[in-house]
């Protein structure tokens, strides 16, 4: 949860208000802006399978259990995204490695919100 408080409170900073959650939209949104029709979704890098990030490795052990749970959640989450799209959502998926990068990561979302 604290990337997603992370992006929570960068969103707020800027002036943006969202709501949490929406058990109406496919997946439960994050952040839903309804009135800019924009989405966040905040993903962490292990669960969800950052693709080329370090911190998306499969574990040693029980690898016949992660590997199609890690898998699912993959499959889960394309989805979503494409039922938000075609329901004329636009999406923004930040990964929990971007939110190091708090300058970088404001830059993207305030892009993202303005456009």
């Amino acid at each position: 949860m604290k990337p997603e408080m992370a992006v929570r409170r960068l969103v707020h900073s800027k002036g943006f208000r969202f709501r949490l959650h929406i058990a109406a939209l496919p997946g439960k949104p994050d952040l839903v802006f309804p009135r800019l029709r924009k989405i966040i979704e905040v993903r962490g890098c292990f669960w969800h399978r950052h693709k080329d990030c370090t911190d998306s490795h499969i574990p040693k052990s029980r690898r016949d259990y992660w590997l199609p749970k890690l898998r699912r959640n993959q499959k889960r989450d394309g989805a979503n995204l494409g039922k938000l799209r075609e329901m004329g959502w636009r999406v923004l998926v930040v990964w929990e490695c971007e939110v190091a990068s708090s300058k970088r990561l404001s830059g993207k979302i305030e892009r993202f919100l303005r456009d």
